[in-house]
């Protein structure tokens, strides 16, 4: 049995459990993959005719127990999405039957009477399969109408930054077989006027990300107006080598092959574009507008221009955001850090910098906000091929000073009391060193013994 057939088998396990229940309290994370992930379950248990309450939350903590417990009477069931696998003694404080749908490293023996998570059966959560990618496995067993929801999974996966093969392959050929999903050649950014998505996209930032006057020039230089849907085949092509000239000089080999190639367009969705798609779902996290995010994934009639709009105003902040805070960048023995007072976004931050910035070394960024410092840590897969595991450096430090914290490999969170960002940023990069000098030395002993 391959590994994928095993996922599937998980995923059949957790809809025969899911079925017997009358009621589902789901639980979700707030970015792109936990809002479509939120969507896939509410779609496919509205579907199914199972009555259910969803919410939405930053980190899954002790307060995030305590009021599902309050919303919760045992004989029902509890499906945490996008979160879970990392903490099993929580898990087991929950006073109902629990299912875990998501797609983090597991953490000890998990209480939940299902999981589904791609780790148990050799699959890379990381990059092969996301929370959303991980629901839809269980909602096309729940019902095989449900292979329209893949067109949410995809975007999930893509705003987890994740690669199309092993487990994402096969959710996007079906997509693409029933016509869910389509595809256009190009640069992978949102629709659009070409002065205004250069200007105020992060993905790809590039020397003249957030400077209107420079992407003008840029935009004259080529002889390029207009909306980058409408371009011609050559005009996209001018666009596209233009971008890789530039992204050539600094960014990672990996962030070039992200933002150039096909474009996926989600046909059953109110908004086709999927980098429009997960802009919005973002920004609706960030703005804690959950409620405008889940009617754009359950398809509700007339949000599309208010999420449009509200997107277009915080992409624009966050690009600015971003332009202002790389000034401020410090580095480390083996990483680069920034410390931050509210940041927009320490998430699009984080991966700015590593993506396109400093390839060279993982990047961590500490926020202080609501009381705690909240911390983003990006890699690449490059560095995690050299040895890298942020998860492991960040549950390790954020556990030495007082906090938590995990994640994946190549993108990892933690949450920290304030006052210990010092001890903590030194625990990581001396981690995190360890990490990488240890790769190196067993690459160096295996080319002696080669020799």
């Amino acid at each position: 049995m391959s590994e994928l057939e095993k996922l599937i088998n998980l995923a059949k396990n957790a809809a025969e459990k899911i079925r017997k229940y009358r009621f589902v309290r789901i639980v979700s994370h707030n970015d792109a993959d936990g809002l479509t992930s939120a969507g896939i379950m509410a779609q496919a248990l509205l579907r199914a005719g199972i009555r259910f309450q969803l919410s939405i939350a930053g980190r899954l903590d002790e307060t995030v127990i305590e009021e599902v417990n309050r919303s919760i009477s045992q004989g029902e069931l509890v499906i945490f999405c996008d979160m879970g696998s990392g903490q099993p003694e929580l898990i087991g404080k929950v006073a109902a039957d629990v299912v875990v749908l998501d797609h983090h490293k597991p953490v000890g023996q998990s209480p939940a009477k299902a999981v589904v998570n791609a780790h148990l059966v050799g699959i890379d959560g990381a990059t092969d399969i996301s929370a959303s990618g991980t629901c839809y496995l269980v909602a096309r067993e729940l019902a095989a109408e449900n292979v329209d929801l893949a067109g949410l999974a995809i975007a999930g996966a893509v705003g987890d930054r994740q690669l199309f093969r092993t487990a994402n392959a096969f959710i996007l050929e079906e997509a693409l077989k029933t016509g869910v999903v389509s595809v256009r050649k190009g640069l992978k950014v949102g629709d659009g006027d070409l002065a205004d998505v250069l200007t105020y996209s992060t993905e790809p930032f590039l020397d003249i990300t957030g400077y209107p006057e420079k992407v003008k020039e840029f935009l004259n230089h080529l002889e390029l107006s207009g909306n980058i849907e409408n371009l011609s085949e050559e005009e996209a092509s001018r666009l596209v080598n233009a971008v890789a000239l530039k992204l050539v000089r600094q960014a990672s080999p990996e962030a070039i092959e992200a933002v150039i190639g096909e474009v996926l367009l989600l046909n059953r969705e109110l908004v086709k574009n999927v980098y429009d798609f997960i802009s919005i779902l973002n920004a609706c996290g960030k703005h804690k507008v959950y409620g405008l995010a889940l009617s754009l994934c359950l398809k509700s009639q007339g949000v599309a221009d208010e999420a449009l709009s509200l997107t277009k105003e915080h992409d624009k902040k966050l690009a600015l955001d971003i332009r202002e805070n790389v000034e401020k960048i410090r580095k480390g023995e083996s990483i680069w850090y920034i410390t931050t007072i509210e940041a927009l976004s320490t998430g699009s931050l984080a991966s700015t910098v590593v993506r396109y910035l400093h390839p060279e070394l993982p990047f961590i960024c500490i926020n202080e906000s609501e009381g705690i410092l909240k911390i983003s840590a990006r890699g690449t897969r490059e560095l995690v091929s050299q040895g890298l595991d942020l998860a492991f450096a960040l549950r390790e430090a954020a556990g030495a000073v007082g906090g938590g914290g995990g994640g994946h490999s190549v993108a990892s969170g933690a949450a920290i009391p304030i006052g210990s960002a010092e001890e903590f940023l030194s625990i990581a990069d001396r981690i995190i060193g360890d990490q990488l000098r240890k790769a190196r030395k067993g690459n160096q002993n295996k080319n002696k013994n080669k020799k």
